[in-house]
């Protein structure tokens, strides 16, 4: 199983909020999710809730993340 850290759509309509997540490649953007791992708030451009320790857990065991996500990781760290 390919896991991939990105992000779920979980906002409104003219109000975005993003979940970052650990899901397999092979499932829809807002399917189901091994585990949430935080929360990015587009329109203040930020973190809200990052788990960096479980980020790394998910990487070190071949998880990949999208390009997205990398840019908020790193932005973060």
């Amino acid at each position: 199983m390919a896991v991939t850290i990105r992000f779920s759509f979980i906002g409104q309509t003219n109000r975005h909020f993003w979940r970052i997540v650990a899901v397999d490649s092979r499932k829809k953007r807002d399917g189901a999710c091994l585990e949430t791992l935080g929360t990015y708030d587009p329109v203040q451009h930020k973190a809200i809730q990052l788990h960096t320790d479980r980020i790394q857990a998910w990487i070190a065991k071949g998880a990949t993340c999208s390009a997205a996500v990398a840019k908020i990781i790193k932005r973060a760290a």
